[in-house]
Formats: C-alpha cells, structure tokens, sequence
C-alpha cells in the first residue's frame, strides 16, 4: 500500500511510497496497473496516490515552493513511477512537466507564480503543440491567435495532445504573426475554467497501442477571448523558448525512462531463474545469459548519458542543445532494442496479458509510445544535424574537458538557468573531451586507453565527412548520411559519458569497477562497428553476478542501483 506522503521540503523516497509492485492488494501494483490498461483507463488509484506524494512538487522550481532543483534528481523521481506504470508517468507527469517548462523559462513572475500555486495544488497542465496537418513542424502551426484590443481571439485547434481534456492550465503554441520567420509563434498561458465555453470544443479522443490509459485528444478554439496578458515572454518569441524549454524536457524524459526496461529486465531476470531447461535454469544458458547481461549493460550506458546530460543543463548549459538531442535520440533507440532482446528469452510469455509476467507486454507497448513522446528520433537528429559541420571544424578537436561535477553523481550542481541555456553549441563540445583528456593523462588503464583511442579515432573520421557535407545535408532535409552521422555521433556522446562516470565516480563501490566500462565501449564500439578485441575471461560473468546479487537485494539495475519496493 501507498506510504505516508512527504513534506514538501522533504527529499522523500517515492519508491518506497508506492509500495510493493506484486502485492496483489496494493491499489498501485503490477495487477491494478494491468487492469487499468485493460480497461484503457488511467490508474485512479494511481492518481491519488500521487497527489498524496505531491509529485507535481518534483516540477516545480524550489523558489516556488516545489521541490525541482535538479534535473538528474527529476528523473531519478520519476523512474520510480516509469518503472511501475509507463502510463501513470505520461499521463500524470510528463504532460504536467513539458507544459511548465516554457513558463519557467520565459514567463513573467506572476505566471510563474500562478502555474506554480496551479501544480502545488495538484492541477493539471497540458501542452498544446501538435496539430496533425503540420505534426512536429512548428514554424508552421496554423493555430492563430489575433490581437484584437486589450485581448487575443483564438482560432483553431490542436490534436493529439495529451491531457487536454481535463487540463486546468494549457500552454498554447499559437501563430501571432501572419508572416514566415521565426518570430511567428507566441506561447499563450490559459486558464481553462476562465475561458467561455462556447468557444471551444473538445475533439475526439484518440486511443492507442501502448500507454492505452492516456487521455489523448484535442481541442478547438473558435473566436476565443483570451487576455492579452497571457503571452508568455514577448509576442512572437515561443521559437526561442521552445528551443531553450526543449533542451530541459529532451534532457530529463530519457533519464525517466530507463525505469521502464529496469521492470523489463527484472522480469525475465525472475522468469530465467525460475524456468529450467535441460537441467538448469534458463538464465544458465549462454544465449538467454548473454541477453541479459546485454540488457544491464544497455540500462547502465543509457543512464550514464542520460544523467550526464541532465547534469550538462546545470554544468555546461551553453553546450546541452546538442547534448539533450542526442540523449533523446540515442537512450529511447538502446531501450528499445533491449526490450525487444529480452522478449526473446521471455518467449510466448512476452505477449501474455495476464499472469505472473504479464507487466512485460505492457511495458513493450508503452515503451514504444513513451520514447516518441514529445519529440521522435528523427526531429532530435534534425536538431543535431545542422550543428555537425561547426563541431567538426571547432569543437572536436580543441574543445577543454568539462568540469568533473558533469560526472560526479554525489556532487552540488549549480541552479539550472532556464534563460541561459544556449540556443546552439556553439561548435562547443567538452563531453567528447573527456576521451582525450583520458588519453592524455597518466596512469591510464591500459584496456580502458585502447577502447578509447577507437572513439577518438572515431571523432576524427567524422570531423572529416561532416566538414565536407554539402549545404543540403547540413539542414533538416539532409539525405540519410547526415542522419547516421548523428547516430554515430550519439554513439560516441554515449562512451565518453560512460567513461567519465567510471572516472569521477572512484568513491563508488560498483563505479569504479572497470568491468562494467570495459563492457559498455566494447559494446558502444561494436554498435559502430569496430573491433573491441577480445573481452577479458570472465567478463560475462563477472558482470552476471553483479545482476544477480542487485536481483536478490531487490536494488536497482541503473547507476544509484538503490534499494526498491517488494
């Protein structure tokens, strides 16, 4: 059962507060969420237990009374929800969370205030960006809202947003200006229950495969006042707060879905030990212990980048409009590919909707919806792709080494400073550094220095294509190649967080263990296809019994592997 609710100014343990996932009695465990899938419905019980946490606290910023101070923590917070219900965490908080974030980054301080009273009491929020006929192109959103006088008349809709049927506050991208540019957008702050409903017009629900319980729908406005001091920043500026808002949403969400294929991989890890085959447990078999190790090794390297970047929006937030594209492209592709690998060992049970593994299909279909949510692999590649050729020629190859507060899990961070995220790179690349300060310091390691050389050798063979492309492959209508440079990209981004977290992390039993780095840039590098060489005897598993024991204390499978619930 739900666990006393914390104080706001607590740091309290939502993990714990869930109680145990497999407890049949428990209104937030595994069968309750299971039903509430099965119905299409987003878990009540769910809803208020989360209300009694006050997780819409996590959202906002200390100074307003909440509890966000730091996005690594953010979503550490939220994984505890990702990895009981995929839903819960859509539905409740992510939408919530995208929603605010341009009001913290370019809102007035009375909107700030009046969203921030809004989430503390447990309202609702929702982000009205998408409309079907233009998808995830917002330069040409048709939405408009007209000045006429001391207010806006809003025309036109919004489809395939979530939570907007029950949203209190909606944070709308509406077009202010007829003419092409980028200063043709506002952000529109509304307060639903002040608006007249004969105005607007909720739309169709729209259902889907995974996350089935997500209130998805749309809204149309026709001739709507709304007051002209619902402008959020100044008139024709939601461009530039988008990419600024984006980078903290883009930074964070991935860090929250490691949860999900944590669930994933603790479930076939407890059906391979209870199975046997051919005398021994299926997690015995090579094949079904490889493919579990692979899983470990995929939640560990996508959290090490999906945490530095978090950390990179306090520490180097001059830099993260790259980073936080990548993380959002490269982390959601590797927790897709590890559930799909762990299905196989699960067999025919991965399909099962009921029964003692029944939580995994639902996880499989809700990992799918959750990683496209808010941005697709392709528009995060679109955000790196035009920043290639100023990396090439700058940044990889003279850019300092970061700060090791970028690594260091139990360091302070800076405040996040919403307004001074940079709008590019800059061609400003110090994460990729890290590979070459390794190189060039003493005493390295003589496996961890030949793995890096490979991604340093790596770099400089993609400075080399991507000075070279041609204007049209450095836009958003490149052609495949500036696409898979991104994914290469990515890759390397991947290997220098994982190295830098080993590095900086020696107070950490399990950190600064070499084995589990040598295995992920072995694994990083063979994604790239380069050879690794050969993996040291026992690697495998050394790195299986670390699983086990984390399965047996009932911790985590990521970076803080802390203790959970059940």
């Amino acid at each position: 059962m739900p666990g006393t609710a914390p104080a706001l100014g607590s740091e309290p343990d939502l993990e714990a507060y869930l109680g145990d996932p497999h407890d049949p009695a428990n209104p937030v465990g595994y069968p309750a969420v299971l039903a509430a899938d099965e119905r299409g419905e987003l878990l009540a019980e769910g809803e208020r237990a989360l209300d009694g946490y006050g997780l819409n606290a996590e959202f906002v910023p200390r100074a307003l009374g909440g509890r966000f101070d730091r996005a690594d923590r953010l979503a550490q917070v939220l994984r505890a929800v990702f990895r009981r219900d995929t839903t819960l965490g859509v539905g409740y908080g992510v939408t919530t969370f995208i929603a605010a974030t341009p009001v913290w980054t370019s809102g007035t301080a009375e909107q700030r205030r009046w969203m921030a009273d809004l989430l503390l009491r447990h309202g609702k929020a929702s982000a009205g960006y998408n409309e079907l006929a233009h998808g995830t192109d917002f330069g040409r959103a048709a939405l408009q809202a007209r000045l006429d006088g001391d207010h806006f008349v809003v025309t036109g809709r919004k489809e395939m947003v979530g939570n907007l049927s029950r949203a209190d506050a909606v944070t709308l991208f509406a077009r202010t200006d007829d003419r092409l540019g980028s200063r043709s957008h506002s952000h529109l702050l509304l307060d639903m229950a002040a608006l007249p409903a004969a105005h607007r017009r909720h739309l169709r629900r729209y259902h889907t495969a995974g996350v089935r319980g997500v209130l998805l729908g749309g809204l149309e406005f026709t001739d709507c006042p709304v007051p002209a001091d619902a402008v959020v920043g100044d008139l024709g500026s939601a461009m530039e707060t988008v990419l600024r808002a984006f980078q903290v949403t883009r930074g964070v969400l991935p860090g929250m879905a490691v949860g999900i294929v944590d669930t994933q991989l603790r479930t076939v890890l407890r059906f391979a030990l209870d199975r046997r085959l051919y005398g021994m447990p299926v997690a015995e078999l090579p094949h079904a212990r490889a493919t579990l190790v692979d899983g470990f090794l995929d939640l560990l390297i996508s959290d090490c980048l999906a945490t530095v970047v978090a950390r990179a929006l306090h520490v180097l937030p001059e830099q993260t409009s790259v980073y936080s594209a990548a993380v959002k492209y490269l982390v959601p592709k590797l927790l897709q590919e590890a559930a799909h690998r762990l299905s196989v060992v699960l067999g025919a049970r991965s399909y099962l909707r009921d029964g003692p593994y029944a939580i995994f299909q639902k996880n499989l279909r809700d990992l799918l919806a959750a990683t496209l949510t808010h941005a697709s692999a392709a528009v995060c590649q679109a955000t790196i792709i035009p920043q290639l050729p100023r990396l090439a020629q700058q940044g990889w190859r003279s850019s300092p080494p970061p700060p090791p507060a970028l690594f260091r899990l139990a360091d302070p961070l800076p405040p996040l400073d919403f307004a001074g995220l940079g709008l590019s790179a800059r061609g400003m690349d110090s994460l990729t550094a890290t590979l070459r300060e390794y190189l060039a310091g003493p005493g390295n390691d003589p496996a961890v220095a030949r793995l890096c050389g490979l991604f340093t050798a790596e770099l400089d063979r993609l400075a080399e294509v991507c000075a070279e492309l041609p204007p049209r492959d450095r836009t958003v209508i490149a052609g495949r190649r500036s696409f898979d440079l991104t994914d290469r990209y990515a890759t390397v981004l991947a290997a220098a967080a994982c190295l830098g977290v080993w590095w900086h992390n020696q107070d950490d039993p399990f950190l600064r263990d070499t084995p589990w780095l040598l295995a992920a840039l072995s694994r990083l590098a063979g994604r790239l296809g380069l050879d690794p060489g050969a993996a040291p005897d026992g690697l495998e598993r050394h790195l299986f019994i670390e699983l086990l024991e984390r399965h047996e204390e009932n911790r985590g499978f990521d970076l803080v592997n802390r203790h959970l619930a059940g």
